[in-house]
């Protein structure tokens, strides 16, 4: 039984897939941090997944790279650690996903030129008046 980890809507990735390694933490618990291994890292190979489409695949290779690396040790838990990882991942994997928006070009309103205009006379009359005083009698 496989388990999925869904990234978007059109996209979940297979959980072993994702290469697991636990090492000891440096982060909180003192001497617990120290004896147990509790920093989680987890790697994705993006390049060979066959959970991704090529167009997925493409767009993630030039965003994010061939492999994704995500470490967590911010808890004493491992479980908790392990949690953390994989929200990270999934979080990362659907940034370098997004498909942004294109801009469609707009012209300025009467009230954003307006308000341009008297930004800039603002700037003009205070420099105008750091001025040093015209003495021409």
């Amino acid at each position: 039984m496989t388990e999925w980890l869904p990234i978007d809507d059109q996209c979940a990735i297979d959980l072993d897939e994702v290469e697991v390694r636990f090492s000891r933490s440096s982060g909180p618990g003192g001497q617990h941090a120290n004896k147990t291994s509790t920093r989680v890292e987890l790697r994705f190979d993006i390049a060979g997944s066959p959970s991704l489409d090529e167009a997925q695949r493409n767009r993630l290779l030039d965003r994010v790279g061939p492999e994704l690396r995500v470490v967590a040790d911010d808890e004493r838990s491992q479980v908790r650690n392990r949690a953390i990882a994989i929200e990270r991942l999934r979080t990362r994997l659907a940034a370098g996903l997004r498909v942004e928006r294109r801009r469609r070009a707009t012209r300025p309103t009467r009230g954003s030129q307006l308000r341009r205009l008297e930004g800039k006379r603002r700037t003009g009359d205070t420099k105008r008046q750091r001025r040093k005083p015209d003495v021409s009698d």
